[in-house]
């Protein structure tokens, strides 16, 4: 049995490469998850350099596993991994969602790169791996993160308390949206 067509490898936007992680982008994934700013809206705080070994190791699985997850960021000008986005896999008030999630180094926030890469993640899971829905999870405090998830097409649907701790906003798209 050959590769799977729909596995991510990369995705491509007109600043973007968006790629599998490999254990070569350890050290600068940990700049961004160690990062105290990034990691604000995070219930473990900023991750420990073994935290983003264990991190990497499970983009690494969820690959083999899923064929989709986190994928490296990458501007097309610089070729350094300076955050990531790509898919979680959620349980919401008993339900399975699919979740773009992402986070960037803070030297690239409010250059509209989380929402291109954003738009990227979810045409790809439309078009390519079948999705019906996508979710975006975000702290009610969130701002950025919330017009994120707006610019990406999605909508308010509900509050909600992440793993019974963190009130959340739930902004959903439906295939049939877009």
């Amino acid at each position: 049995m050959g590769p799977d067509p729909t596995a991510i490898n990369s995705i491509e936007t007109e600043r973007l490469i968006l790629r599998r992680f490999c254990e070569t982008d350890l050290d600068e994934i940990a700049e961004v998850l160690s990062h105290p700013d990034v990691m604000r809206f995070s219930l473990s705080g900023p991750y420990s350099h073994e935290r983003v070994r264990a991190f990497i190791d499970g983009c690494l699985k969820s690959y083999e596993t899923r064929n989709a997850g986190l994928l490296a960021v990458i501007p097309r000008d610089e070729q350094r991994v300076i955050g990531y986005c790509g898919y979680y896999f959620q349980v919401i008030d008993q339900q399975n969602e699919g979740e773009i999630g992402y986070r960037l180094h803070p030297n690239y926030w409010g250059r509209g790169i989380a929402t291109e890469a954003a738009i990227a993640v979810k045409e790809y899971g439309f078009g390519t791996l079948g999705y019906e829905r996508m979710i975006s999870i975000v702290e009610v405090e969130n701002i950025a993160s919330i017009r994120v998830a707006e610019k990406n097409g999605m909508t308010y649907e509900k509050d909600s308390i992440f793993l019974g701790q963190v009130p959340v906003r739930i902004y959903a798209i439906e295939h049939s949206q877009t």
